[in-house]
């Protein structure tokens, strides 16, 4: 057995965490948060009426006084962490984290949220929990960058529960010794496989609710003293060594070095469409294409230059990927997008319906493209596409997209992010006047006293 550190990383984290204080915390990073939190909103909006959400509703809607968001009945804390968690995630056009790919907001939002509703603490209370659990999560990522994928598992939703153990600890002002005891109890709480790839199966949408109610629940028992691994990163039988794969080295000081001066919080990326993450350059490649005049009918084939860490979730098995079985699968497969994105010109919530994705015209387009490996891509430092089609008149088109735009390269706007609310919510069913209500909601939500405003939204009619 290896002798035990001193002093653990997750103790190191938890100090720091519960030393913060409002005023140190960036103004860079409040916006950012206040970008996510209006970006979260919206996707809950936008899935209150799909056929996954109503599922949770009916499994797991226990009796309480938090606020599943657009739906009627108050439910229990742990029930709106998951309710609102799989929504936000379910049509993976929920924010992403560029160092390697984990969906922050849809964790620690409903996890904190419900917790501060809950316990009727204020905005400041909110706003801590939000930092603290983001930038955990962000940090975990890079500690084996597609470690943990490698192993089979999906980093938001393992990583996520710890974040939103420290998240959920830090807004209930938990001690040091509570909140490292959380983290380390949220180790044997994370979960989360990836075997949902092989047909488009639902378990993804449900990874990110997940994550968030197991970190309340593990904040809550280490706040009533219940004992957690210290050593729950770093140890001999400890959340890498069980959740990454063996292959990819672990460099524990990325969660501990330079904390509240470099926040990896602060540069979430939003993504500009409804789907996988590292999809979204090919479909800026796909768009630009059809814009320069290519029609579907032009295009003999597509090869797309890859990093080899995507092969396994966005381009194999390539039958699946160039006809998916569910509109979910699509979201996950670069043929697909890729023909939407020149067919349709957009990858939104609409291109992602069973009647879109079985679409002759559009399935006939995507059994045209393909892949080969470049060693030289950046996955996962950067997310880059890249097309080449070959035209019936003997020509080729070459594009590339250098980077994820929506990122830290190339942000999207504050309107733009506005646009992007305002049609989720759209999507959902409710009006403008209600819409504008939960944006001024989310615009004024760290000032608030307590979030007992939230309650105002569990109307279907909004």
């Amino acid at each position: 057995m290896t002798d035990l550190p001193e002093i653990s990383v997750s103790q190191d984290f938890s100090t720091w965490a519960t030393s913060l204080t409002h005023d140190s915390i960036p103004n860079d990073l409040q916006n950012a948060i206040g970008n996510a939190l209006l970006d979260y909103a919206g996707l809950c909006v936008s899935a209150r009426n799909l056929d996954y959400v109503g599922a949770m509703i009916r499994a797991c809607s226990a009796p309480g006084n938090c606020t599943a968001i657009g739906h009627a009945a108050p439910v229990d804390i742990a029930s709106a962490a998951l309710i609102n968690g799989t929504a936000a995630h379910g049509e993976d056009y929920d924010d992403t984290f560029e160092g390697t790919p984990v969906h922050t907001g849809a964790v620690i939002m409903p996890a904190v949220l419900a917790a501060v509703e809950q316990f009727e603490l204020s905005g400041e209370n909110a706003l801590r929990g939000i930092a603290v659990g983001t930038e955990l999560m962000c940090r975990m990522a890079l500690v084996a960058p597609m470690g943990v994928h490698r192993a089979g598992f999906h980093p938001t939703a393992v990583i996520g529960a710890i974040g939103a153990a420290a998240g959920v600890s830090a807004a209930l002002d938990s001690t040091k010794q509570e909140m490292t005891d959380a983290i380390g109890i949220a180790g044997s709480f994370a979960s989360g496989i990836i075997e949902y790839l092989a047909e488009g199966s639902w378990t993804k949408r449900l990874h990110a609710g997940w994550a968030a109610q197991s970190g309340v629940r593990a904040a809550l028992l280490g706040r009533e003293k219940f004992m957690g691994p210290r050593t729950v990163m770093e140890g001999e039988h400890g959340f890498f060594f069980g959740f990454s794969s063996a292959s990819i080295p672990n460099d524990f000081t990325r969660i501990t070095e330079a904390l509240g001066q470099n926040w990896h919080a602060a540069t979430i990326a939003f993504k500009p469409y409804a789907c996988g993450t590292m999809t979204q350059p090919f479909i800026d490649c796909a768009i630009q294409l059809a814009q320069q005049g290519v029609a579907p009918d032009d295009i003999v084939s597509i090869t797309c230059k890859v990093g080899e860490g995507t092969v396994h979730r966005l381009w194999e098995p390539l039958s699946e990927k160039r006809n998916p079985s569910t509109a979910y699968s699509a979201k996950f497969s670069v043929p697909y997008c890729v023909a939407a994105g020149i067919i349709d010109q957009a990858a939104g919530l609409a291109q992602f319906t069973d009647n879109r994705v079985a679409g002759p015209a559009v399935r006939d387009l995507a059994n045209r493209v393909s892949y080969e490996i470049d060693p030289a891509n950046e996955y996962p430092a950067n997310y880059s596409g890249h097309l080449r089609a070959t035209l019936k008149d003997g020509s080729e088109r070459e594009i590339e997209q250098p980077h994820m735009r929506g990122g830290a390269h190339e942000a999207l706007s504050r309107d733009e992010l506005v646009a992007k609310f305002k049609a989720n919510v759209a999507f959902g069913g409710w009006s403008d006047s209600a819409a504008n209500q939960l944006q001024q909601f989310c615009e004024g939500f760290t000032q608030a006293d307590d979030l007992k405003e939230l309650s105002t939204f569990r109307s279907p009619a909004g």
